[in-house]
């Protein structure tokens, strides 16, 4: 089997699909699917972008196929303090501030922090130094025993909740780095639960506070980095807590936490 043919095959049993199912969709014959996959035909480049659409292959796979099948990338992956994402940088800080004074953070695809807003500090004040320390893991943070882990009112149902996240990261990705993360996390203590419908989200109670996470994305990226970002952010799941954060917030002061 042929690298490229590999890893298609990789996605494909990662999508559980069927040849038959990812021909139809693709255009191509069976046939020639299953030559592609043993290196008994060598697909096009136009074949392996479009098989790479149907299997909803990320940006930095794509480009890893192309050049199994000895093809140029086609996704350019840019710095982060380069000159190419400036101005939709500055953006999604934009939309970092304007969540305040909500905790909201800009991570990248193995959840390390980019940037985070004002709000930030609420969960911060209280963990070890060392876990503040760049390049921050927001999972560690929140986990680790030296984290938030110890205010966190509800930690069995809250990890129970990242572990689930991060397992399905790494299956849609494919990114050892995301599995390893899983394994340090899943040794922490904290417990976890039996998922079920209780309830229409689920919630963190960090100290007297009550949370909901939201997460965006970019929704037409064309560069891999830009296309891994998200900001998470933490609105108010009651009254009460919308209140204090307001208070809390007010006339602080507070430049951004991370730059």
């Amino acid at each position: 089997m042929s690298d490229v043919g590999r890893l298609l095959r990789g996605w494909r049993d990662a999508r559980r699909m069927s040849q038959l199912d990812l021909s139809g969709r693709a255009g191509v014959s069976t046939r020639h699917l299953s030559f592609v996959e043993t290196g008994r035909s060598r697909p096009t480049r136009q074949m392996l972008l479009r098989l790479a659409d149907e299997l909803d292959v990320p940006l930095r796979a794509r480009n890893e196929l192309l050049l199994a099948g000895g093809f140029a990338p086609t996704y350019p992956e840019s710095a982060l303090d380069g000159p190419p994402l400036a101005d939709v940088l500055t953006a999604l800080r934009t939309v970092l501030a304007g969540h305040s004074p909500n905790p909201a953070v800009l991570v990248d695809r193995h959840w390390t922090m980019v940037d985070g807003n004002d709000g930030v500090a609420r969960f911060t004040a209280g963990c070890a130094p060392e876990l503040l320390a760049p390049p921050v893991n927001v999972l560690r943070l929140a986990l680790h025993p030296a984290g938030m882990a110890p205010r966190i009112g509800n930690l069995a149902e809250w990890r129970t909740h990242l572990l689930h996240r991060l397992d399905r990261q790494a299956a849609a990705t494919g990114d050892p780095v995301l599995r390893e993360l899983r394994a340090e996390l899943a040794a922490y203590p904290g417990g976890e639960v039996a998922t079920g419908p209780d309830g229409l989200v689920v919630p963190l109670h960090y100290q007297d506070l009550r949370f909901f996470s939201i997460t965006t994305v970019l929704g037409t990226p064309r560069d891999v980095t830009l296309a891994e970002l998200a900001i998470e952010a933490f609105l108010p799941a009651d009254a009460a807590t919308a209140t204090a954060l307001r208070r809390e917030m007010a006339g602080s002061g507070h430049g951004p936490w991370a730059r």
